[in-house]
């Protein structure tokens, strides 16, 4: 900073001040804010995030803790994020606790060294009870997105499950369809929202669901498939299959196709999510869109206003966006 004062003929307060982006009393003109950024890019100043945090100052770091990063879900929610932390001018900071119960419990503290400003938890993370626990006593702000089974303890944003169950079945009905199945994609923790969404609706519009109707299976390509064979064993096979998830719904594309059940001609699916490859299926998919850059946007919106307002409230409270029916080519009228 003492070169960029000299080059811009300041003093190193003033670098200081414009370079720190924190409001001052001290009025300083545009001429000079702007030599001074002009000096400190020939210079190719970089500040040092690590170095601001150990003397309290924001270091414009969010700490992003995601579930699963093998899931397609989470890779498009991760790339969401990103971009909106950057047009808030933040980085991000990401960790990970997928099957790591042991590394679970330490990542708060890895994450709190980093000087982070904010957390943004991505999932359910009600089987790491002590990264919540951690995360309670954090002197960063933290919220939660997609929290499943996760008590809700900080400020959450998700999607309504059921409206989006309901509105895609809504669908097949209105195409005449009577006999639809449920393919429940296995979650972490028990998560069966969207599954008992289903078991409901059927129950009001048709007094049950028929047996067999209701397949539980992991959440893989490989799951859908062989989940959507099994229903077409059945003595009555559906002639439509809603899915919990996009990535089991394509796997019953697959089995579809595999055994000559011509999708949409004699067997209409709807699948959940939106991810990015569905649109590009034969055919492509009808499904419940995720909204995930408003919910995303929503969440980081609130994690750099807690950052940066230490008056603002972290009460726990819910915001809940409802998915959007995206019609493409998978589903038709029964033959």
């Amino acid at each position: 900073m003492r070169d960029i004062a000299a080059t811009a003929g300041v003093s190193q307060s003033t670098v200081s001040r414009v370079l720190s982006g924190v409001p001052t009393k001290v009025r300083i003109g545009a001429e000079t804010r702007e030599r001074v950024i002009e000096a400190s890019r020939r210079l190719g100043y970089r500040p040092n995030p690590l170095a601001r945090g150990l003397r309290g100052a924001a270091t414009n770091l969010i700490g992003v803790v995601v579930r699963d990063f093998s899931d397609p879900f989470y890779a498009g929610a991760v790339e969401t994020l990103v971009g909106q932390a950057m047009s808030h001018g933040y980085n991000v900071v990401l960790g990970h606790v997928h099957g790591k119960l042991d590394a679970a419990a330490s990542l708060t503290s890895v994450l709190e060294t980093r000087h982070i400003d904010a957390m943004i938890l991505l999932g359910d993370m009600g089987s790491h009870p002590q990264l919540l626990a951690d995360l309670r006593d954090s002197r960063a702000p933290v919220v939660a997105l997609w929290q499943g089974t996760s008590p809700l303890e900080f400020p959450t944003v998700d999607a309504d499950d059921r409206a989006g169950i309901r509105t895609g079945l809504e669908h097949l009905i209105s195409l005449g369809h009577r006999r639809i199945a449920f393919v429940n994609a296995e979650l972490p923790n028990d998560y069966r929202v969207r599954e008992t969404a289903y078991v409901d609706f059927m129950r009001e519009r048709f007094g049950s669901v028929p047996l067999g109707y209701l397949e539980r299976t992991a959440n893989t390509l490989a799951g859908g498939d062989a989940a959507l064979r099994r229903l077409l064993e059945l003595p009555e096979p559906p002639t439509a299959v809603a899915t919990s998830t996009d990535l089991v719904a394509i796997g019953v594309l697959h089995a579809a196709h595999s055994l000559g059940a011509t999708v949409p001609d004699r067997l209409s699916v709807v699948g959940f999510d939106d991810i990015l490859i569905v649109s590009h299926t034969v055919p492509a998919l009808t499904t419940l869109r995720m909204p995930i850059a408003e919910i995303v946007s929503h969440a980081v919106t609130q994690a750099v206003t807690l950052a940066r307002d230490p008056e603002a409230t972290r009460e726990p409270h819910l915001d809940v966006f409802e998915p959007e029916l995206i019609l493409r080519d998978s589903t038709a009228p029964p033959a």
